[in-house]
């Protein structure tokens, strides 16, 4: 009974100045719905930024890497084995860029429950003749199908189809940027000349566009078996194997099992793409700060108008005293009255803040650099609304306290004997 009869109080002071309470109410609504729309938007800019890059890369990825052989001859000497040996030039050893044993390494990979898939690469360095000009570009043998599966490979082309690499004989999917210096289109023939010197006529099936311009201009597609047949290559031969797990945090760890298991180099995305991470994460860091500031801002707002609502109010708080209320109970009415504004000016501000993340989701966004973006990309993680409410109770409670501190240890007689 006593604390409806505070929550009326509250009530009544709420409307009795209900300019100023609004005044408040909207510079929590104004904080709350930046806050929402600030966070969807930054999020939704981290996903588009991370889908170009990490959509497209493989968690681990399988490979012999090219570097000169550890054990030098001049270790295995008697004479000079213990020395500290000054050795320049190098060249890497001799072996083959291709995984050894590149079956059993797949057989193995489709019973780890711990992966989602995995995809064979090849990559081939070649010239496209164009008349006398020849233009150097790199082939990319894969399985389309898994491509697109795992790593969205179908959605970045934009005429034709990935699929057709493996229906048609014989066939290549170019970057876009290449096709127009070849000045080729969907079903043209393009010539290729290996670094050996041999030649091929590959079929044009489709169009490839990632967003990075330099690397559409030298890249091309073709089915693995398309280019282990330029490179007169057995049907085993394989430079890469990609592989994409359940579970992106444990890359780390599987790629040192990996290589021990294999006996072969393995990268993590964590480690090729650590430097794009963190550009994320300053982002986000960034979005969270300008939100609680704007949020603090309102707080003292609050603070200000509840600090001018007791100065006016004194003699009704010293009536409110005089009567058998206590302190605790002033404060309490004035603790409820900023909350008040903070849940009705959050709620209202989280509607906003909804509304217009949806406005700005359909606001068109075309460029070339980005085909498969249409409009402007936002996120609608539940996660914003929750922090959003949560603290704009906490905030408001502190920014009712301190006033509401103040009018509690209001002296009433000292207030009427003024009077």
């Amino acid at each position: 009974m006593k604390r409806k009869l505070l929550i009326d109080i509250a009530k009544s002071l709420l409307f009795a100045r209900w300019k100023q309470t609004l005044v408040a109410a909207i510079g929590v609504t104004f904080s709350i719905t930046m806050f929402i729309t600030l966070l969807s938007f930054m999020s939704g800019l981290n996903d588009l930024l991370d889908g170009l890059i990490l959509n497209r890369t493989p968690h681990i990825k399988l490979f012999n890497d090219i570097k000169p052989n550890k054990n030098q001859p001049v270790k295995l000497t008697t004479e000079f084995g213990s020395a500290h040996h000054f050795i320049e030039s190098i060249k890497s050893d001799a072996n083959r860029q291709s995984i050894y044993n590149s079956e059993a390494i797949l057989a193995s990979l489709k019973k780890d429950k711990r992966v989602l898939g995995f995809s064979p690469k090849l990559t081939a360095q070649i010239f496209f003749n164009d008349g006398s000009i020849d233009i150097t570009g790199a082939m990319n043998g894969i399985d389309p199908i898994e491509e697109s599966r795992l790593f969205h490979f179908n959605d970045y082309v934009t005429v034709g189809n990935s699929a057709d690499l493996t229906k048609i004989s014989n066939s290549i999917i170019l970057g876009k940027g290449l096709a127009g210096k070849l000045l080729v289109n969907l079903g043209d023939v393009v010539q290729v000349t290996t670094s050996k010197g041999e030649r091929f006529q590959l079929k044009v099936v489709g169009l490839f566009q990632s967003g990075i311009r330099d690397f559409d201009d030298v890249q091309s597609y073709a089915s693995v078996s398309t280019v282990q047949k330029i490179l007169s290559q057995p049907s085993n031969y394989i430079s890469a194997i990609q592989v994409k797990l359940n579970d992106i945090t444990l890359a780390p760890k599987m790629a040192k099992e990996y290589e021990q298991l294999y006996q072969i180099d393995a990268e993590d995305v964590q480690t090729a793409n650590s430097q794009f991470e963190t550009g994320s994460s300053i982002r986000t860091l960034i979005s969270y700060s300008v939100g609680i500031t704007l949020l603090i801002v309102a707080g003292f707002g609050i603070y200000n108008i509840l600090n001018m609502m007791i100065f006016e109010k004194m003699d009704s708080i010293a009536i409110l005293k005089a009567t058998g209320f206590s302190g605790t109970d002033v404060k309490n009415i004035f603790i409820y009255i900023a909350i008040s504004i903070g849940i009705f000016g959050g709620l209202v501000g989280l509607l906003f803040g909804f509304g217009l993340s949806a406005t700005i989701d359909q606001i068109p966004f075309n460029t070339a650099s980005l085909p498969t973006i249409k409009t402007y990309p936002i996120n609608y993680n539940p996660k914003f609304y929750v922090i959003g409410i949560v603290f704009s109770f906490i905030t408001t409670y502190f920014a009712g306290w301190f006033p509401a501190r103040k009018a509690s240890k209001i002296d009433p007689v000292v207030i009427i004997r003024g009077k």
